[in-house]
């Protein structure tokens, strides 16, 4: 179990409402295996520790990178039939989306790990796809992808907010509040929002930005421990003023 490590001043404890339990897991990129793995840990521990209300809310970048995204999609899906599960969009999600509308886009995908993705699926991408193949192949996505797979990808939300915590998969802009954050913050946003040592109105947990092991700041949780390379998959546990990992 990981221990949070605080960097800079702590103030006043930050909670969540009694009778509820927050598990935040980290960007996955396609390792259904360590997806899995968090999964056993959960449920041992709410076998251990039950309570009323538990949540499980995942920051998106579900899929790229990692050998898996189909599979891992299919595990979210499942989980949610039968626990209670918020799935955050991630920008990695919104290449796949924007992937089967313009098939172009694969030349920008494709370096962010969007050819394991097509992998995945069954699809045979080259290295280097011309004009022709990425047509072919957002055709071939289009007919591999399973309805609850698309269905999934077109519902995810950009934030949930619990109690005192903003959950989120990249950040928010410093300055605007939080009901007026764009699109594009949300889902990308980085030196600004990292950089920023100032309170905001809520604790932000997000990923999107690797770190070696979880951040736990004054103003903000990072749970992105570049899971698809490290083999870590962080599992931030929130129950009223408490902070640990499991």
């Amino acid at each position: 179990m990981w221990k949070p490590r605080l960097i800079g001043t702590a103030p006043a404890a930050p909670t969540v409402p009694e009778g509820v339990r927050i598990y935040a897991i980290g960007d996955i990129h396609g390792r259904a295996d360590l997806l899995e793995q968090t999964f056993v840990r959960i449920d041992a521990d709410l076998l251990r520790h039950p309570i009323a209300n538990p949540i499980q809310v995942f920051l998106g970048d579900y899929i790229d990178r990692g050998p898996k995204s189909s599979d891992v999609l299919t595990q979210l899906i499942n989980r949610g039939k039968a626990h209670r599960t918020v799935c955050l969009k991630g920008n990695h999600e919104l290449y796949l989306l924007e992937f089967l509308r313009n098939p172009a886009i694969l030349r920008a995908w494709g370096q962010y790990g969007g050819l394991t993705t097509l992998l995945s699926y069954g699809l045979r991408p080259s290295l280097n796809p011309d004009e022709e193949e990425e047509g072919e192949l957002s055709a071939g996505l289009q007919r591999a992808l399973p309805k609850s797979h698309h269905q999934f990808l077109s519902s995810l939300p950009l934030s949930y907010t619990c109690g005192d915590f903003f959950f989120v998969h990249a950040g928010i802009r410093p300055g605007a509040s939080l009901s007026r954050q764009r699109d594009d913050d949300l889902l990308w946003i980085r030196d600004e929002f990292l950089s920023h040592e100032e309170s905001f109105e809520k604790i932000i947990v997000h990923g999107h930005t690797p770190v070696m092991e979880p951040e736990v700041r004054s103003n903000r949780i990072d749970i992105d421990t570049g899971a698809y390379a490290t083999g870590r998959l962080t599992c931030l546990r929130l129950e009223r003023d408490q902070i640990d990992f499991i």
